[in-house]
């Protein structure tokens, strides 16, 4: 499998050790990563998904960032908009799309201590695009 991964600048002190475990689990897994795109925020990711999944050479992308709380709903709002648009794309593209996206309503705490959602998300990639290739 072929993957690529888009992952958030922002809150990097979460992220970047998301982005190094998702890196280490598509190797513990035998996957390819084509591609690593960084974009601002978890709002970005979608777009940077949807073009790559376009390509011949990427058979599914894993989405990392954190979404930590503030002061308003914010939070909400960014991670409800960003997980139903990689929804969208993984239905229309037919292929997988690996949400490691954690929160909201996390503490920078409780960011640290998800950073292994990475994996998961890989795992996941993985696991939807043999089962939607059996299909």
């Amino acid at each position: 499998m072929r993957l690529a991964l888009v992952a958030s600048l922002f809150n990097r002190e979460v992220v970047d050790p998301m982005v190094e475990r998702a890196l280490q689990r598509a190797a513990e897994l035998g996957l390819q990563v084509t591609t690593v795109v960084r974009v601002p925020g978890a709002f970005e990711i979608p777009p940077a998904v949807q073009r790559l999944l376009e390509r011949s050479d990427v058979d599914g992308a894993v989405a990392l960032g954190a979404v930590i709380k503030g002061e308003t709903k914010h939070d909400e709002v960014i991670m409800q908009a960003a997980a139903h648009a990689l929804m969208d794309i993984g239905l229309r593209t037919g292929k997988p799309v690996g949400l490691g996206i954690t929160g909201p309503g996390m503490t920078d705490r409780q960011a640290k201590a998800r950073i292994r959602a990475a994996s998961r998300a890989v795992d996941a990639a993985k696991a939807m695009h043999e089962l939607l290739r059996g299909l």
